[in-house]
């Protein structure tokens, strides 16, 4: 245990020093615990070589379950004394463009709600889980198996947007020279090809569409940003930008809305659903992201 906790702090903190300093020990202390927890595995957790800490491949992989393991064994022994621990925030991940058309009103109002529980919100614009340790993560992606608890909370249903100065100089055409006589507005998914949202839409729409060219954003939201003030079209999410498409500022010049099979889930470890906390953050997302959805949207 004393070799893991060493472990922990320094795989945390990328130093010797300030692991030691965390644990209030000695620095050739905590060494020479990762140093017989290395000796132990037959595997090196650091490397040493480079002007600064870096975690082996070995160490990335332990890092994270030390971190969970801990994480119980904490959670275990406040339930038990009757003494939950209100003061380590919940981490969660949402991806930004859900963050910032769906989620921020409900968190909001979840911490109206329930004051004394922390929350801290990371968000990045991978495809999956996120890379960083999280209790509880939305993930934009396709329907998957693993071994995580998974809540379908929005399925995303896209259709070609722009704005109402672009719609009105291409009235009257086809929806398949419109796309080709306008600048495509791609949303970069994390190992996936440039061009796979808007090849999956033309494959269901049945048209021909030159899917390289254009340019390329990291969130949705920043692609719709962009068509809102440009002269590029986006694929959107028709029910994530409701609000701006009955404001005006953004149209749908064609009623082609597809579902191209993403969605955003919500992930968990099951033996996480335990923490009473992490149950209450999870019933109340499922059962806000359910009454949201579903806003029907005329083609304008």
């Amino acid at each position: 245990m004393n070799a893991l906790r060493a472990f922990d702090a320094v795989g945390q903190r990328l130093s010797f020093t300030a692991g030691a300093q965390a644990l209030d020990v000695s620095q050739s202390a905590v060494s020479r615990h990762v140093i017989s927890l290395e000796e132990q595995l037959g595997h090196k957790l650091f490397d040493r070589s480079g002007p600064t800490l870096a975690l082996t491949a070995a160490g990335r992989t332990l890092l994270p379950e030390v971190r969970k393991a801990f994480d119980r064994i904490e959670q275990t022994m406040d339930a038990i004394s009757g003494n939950p621990d209100t003061s380590r925030p919940i981490r969660l991940h949402i991806p930004p463009t859900l963050l910032q058309q769906v989620a921020m009103p409900m968190i909001q109002a979840f911490h109206a709600e329930h004051p004394a529980i922390r929350i801290d919100i990371s968000s990045s614009p991978a495809v999956g889980l996120p890379s960083g340790e999280t209790d509880m993560a939305i993930v934009f992606d396709r329907p998957n198996i693993d071994d995580r608890v998974t809540d379908l909370l929005w399925m995303v249903r896209v259709a070609p947007v722009c704005s109402p100065q672009v719609a009105q100089r291409n009235a009257g055409k086809t929806l398949e020279q419109f796309l080709a006589d306008n600048p495509l507005l791609h949303v970069k998914l994390e190992g996936q090809p440039r061009g796979l949202l808007w090849s999956t839409f033309a494959n269901q729409c049945r048209i021909s569409l030159d899917v390289e060219r254009g340019l390329a954003f990291d969130a949705n939201a920043l692609a719709v940003g962009y068509a809102i003030h440009s002269d590029g079209v986006a694929l959107a999410d028709i029910d994530m930008f409701a609000p701006e498409i009955a404001a005006g500022r953004l149209v749908l010049p064609y009623d082609s809305v597809i579902n191209d099979g993403f969605g955003y889930y919500l992930k968990l470890r099951a033996e996480d659903l335990a923490d009473p906390t992490i149950s209450l953050v999870r019933s109340w997302l499922i059962a806000q992201f359910a009454a949201r959805q579903g806003v029907p949207v005329a083609a304008g």
